[in-house]
């Protein structure tokens, strides 16, 4: 009788697939959120200490050569980072070394403690895909559920790591291929990224809270609506910067790292030279400010991301210098992740466009905040995701907007150069195959300009 009912109603598979993928990533978000809570304490500590000890930004370039180091004797593929794990999951065979987890963590708070511009979310990635890569391997799972569990863990450490379970569901389906999502790890990458968010709440981690305070009055007519059009008008123009804005931090990234091993031959150099510009940098423009997250400053005063959010909280510029420190750090060979530091950015640039234009700046402040990411990632709908779980479900609409128009005007280009392009943005007709990432079309493009040249 109970055999007859499953094969007449799928909802019984369901429940047992539901079931099994429960208990089987279990492990992966326990162990992931718990190293997220341990990594994002470490980050906050290491940010005091850094206040507390201004001299500690000298040290950067021989403290980079450390990290250069350690890797080349210590890291087998683990420098690859999170371009590693998209490759596994296209492919596995390769291996996810179990050391990238503390590998990245310790560098990563290093980086921070003596003052590169990095972010958090590449971290908890690799946190999240290294610790499943190691309980697919003690599971001996089949190859598409290995693909899966992988998935699961780059959802979990998204999660945890933003306070944004739904965003960091989306993320792991929606990252690894340019227009096209398959659903199969949906509801496992859903699980993990929850019970990974709240394992990470357990141990007492607390997010940034983030508010937008502009609300849309109804406008008055026959036909009244909670949106002012002149203002998604400008929501739209905003898109395209904000597009173009992670289409530069992306290329710049790759730019600064191919150069550098181009034409530095001793590799110890290229942090060593890295560390040093960001010295100068931070000397000639008398500030602090772009070290670091930049979630806070010290004084609470200056460029900072909460204060993005505030009219004239920040510099007209600040945008551009967050985009100049970070490139020169993480392209130079310090860890980290790239997603706050483009939250800074996007804040920032949203803060100039909206004191320039008139617009309500903590809107746009938010809207930047989500959508350059969404650009240089090519995630439009994870990032919509998050601005509502970051800002509330009032202006989702221009969430869209933005998120949507900075996603086709990044252009074929983003910060992970494994990521796969499924479809095209623009040109359905331009043939992609299924092995096409992001740096095979780079590396094309790049040699088409130079033989025009």
């Amino acid at each position: 009788m109970v055999k007859r009912l499953t094969q007449v109603f799928d909802q019984f598979s369901i429940l047992k697939y539901t079931i099994r993928w429960f208990l089987l990533i279990i492990p992966v978000a326990v162990v992931a959120g718990s190293l997220v809570a341990l990594f994002l304490w470490l980050l906050e500590e290491a940010t005091k200490i850094r206040w507390a000890n201004g001299w500690l930004l000298f040290f950067l370039p021989v403290v980079g050569m450390a990290i250069t180091a350690l890797y080349r004797f210590k890291g087998k593929n683990a420098e690859a980072g999170n371009n590693l794990i998209m490759d596994e999951i296209h492919n596995p065979g390769g291996g996810i070394p179990f050391r990238m987890s503390p590998f990245i963590i310790i560098t990563t708070v290093v980086t921070h403690l003596f003052g590169g511009s990095a972010g958090r979310e590449g971290t908890a990635v690799q946190i999240g895909g290294s610790v499943a890569h190691f309980f697919a391997k003690v599971m001996k799972l089949e190859k598409e559920d290995f693909r899966i569990l992988l998935m699961t863990g780059i959802a979990a450490g998204f999660g945890a790591v933003f306070g944004t379970p739904v965003a960091g569901t989306v993320f792991a389906l929606e990252v690894l291929a340019i227009g096209r999502i398959k659903y199969d790890a949906l509801m496992p990458c859903f699980l993990a990224a929850v019970l990974a968010d709240i394992v990470c709440s357990v141990y007492g981690i607390h997010h940034t809270h983030y508010s937008i305070n502009f609300h849309e009055p109804v406008q008055s007519g026959f036909l009244s609506f909670r949106i002012n059009y002149i203002t998604l008008m400008w929501v739209a123009f905003a898109g395209i910067l904000f597009g173009l804005t992670g289409f530069l931090f992306a290329e710049l990234s790759h730019s600064v790292k191919n150069l550098s091993h181009k034409y530095i031959k001793w590799k110890y150099a290229i942090p060593a030279i890295g560390g040093l510009i960001i010295i100068a940098l931070t000397y000639l423009l008398g500030t602090t400010d772009y070290l670091g997250l930049g979630v806070n400053t010290q004084s609470g005063q200056g460029a900072s991301l909460v204060n993005a959010f505030k009219p004239g909280g920040v510099d007209t510029f600040s945008w551009f210098w967050k985009i100049v420190f970070t490139v020169i750090t993480l392209g130079t060979g310090f860890k980290g992740g790239e997603v706050t530091p483009l939250f800074f950015i996007g804040a920032t640039l949203g803060n100039t466009i909206a004191m320039i234009t008139g617009n309500p700046v903590d809107l746009f402040a938010g809207l930047g905040f989500i959508a350059v990411f969404a650009g240089a990632t090519n995630t439009p709908l994870a990032c919509t995701l998050m601005g509502i779980e970051l800002f509330g479900g009032e202006h989702v609409l221009y969430y869209a907007v933005a998120c949507f128009v900075a996603y086709y005007f990044s252009g074929h280009s983003g910060i992970y150069t494994s990521q796969r392009i499924g479809v095209s943005k623009a040109d359905f007709s331009y043939h992609l195959s299924e092995e096409n990432t992001l740096k095979h079309l780079r590396e094309r493009k790049v040699k088409r300009f130079w033989r025009k040249v």
